[in-house]
This record gives structure tokens, sequence and C-alpha cells, in this order.
């Protein structure tokens, strides 16, 4: 049942991120700061989506990992984006 659920989180995150991709090409939008936090939003939204109802596997304990680091990932991303809407004298 856990390898199920793994293939299913692989592959609907594998699919979000492609989509993304597309998307964002088609949109003539993308980049890489951009990208990252439209993939980071499809893959908490594959981690919810993919959640068991009574146990966790050992294989969904570790993402709690990359989550911390996408999180601090997007944390950069907007910590940057406010540093360049600020005007130069003000920091």
């Amino acid at each position: 049942m856990a390898t199920r659920q793994r293939q299913q989180f692989i592959y609907g995150h594998l699919m979000w991120v492609l989509g993304t991709i597309l998307v964002l090409t088609l949109l003539d939008a993308l980049t890489l700061e951009l990208f990252f936090v439209v993939s980071l939003i499809g893959f908490l939204v594959t981690v919810e989506l993919v959640a068991p109802q009574a146990v966790s596997p050992r294989w969904r304990r570790r993402l709690w990992w990359l989550i911390g680091l996408g999180l601090m990932g997007f944390a950069y991303v907007v910590i940057k984006r406010i540093l360049e809407i600020l005007p130069p004298g003000l920091v």
C-alpha cells in the first residue's frame, strides 16, 4: 500500500512540475524563481492529497526535511523580491 501511495505522490508531483513548465513557457513567464514557487506549491498540495488516513509511512516522514528546505527557499525568494522593491537608500 505504501508503495502505491509513493508512486501516486511521485507521478502527481512530476505531472505538476511538467504542467508548470508548460504553462509558464506558454505564458512566456518561465523564470527560476517563479518555477520554484509554483513547484513548491504543487509539492505541498501533492503531499496533502496522498496523505494516508491512519498511519504515516516512513517515507512520508522524510518529506518534512524537503518541506523545510522548500520553505527556506521560499523565504529567500520573498526577501529578495522585497529588497528589490524597496528604495535603494532604505536598506
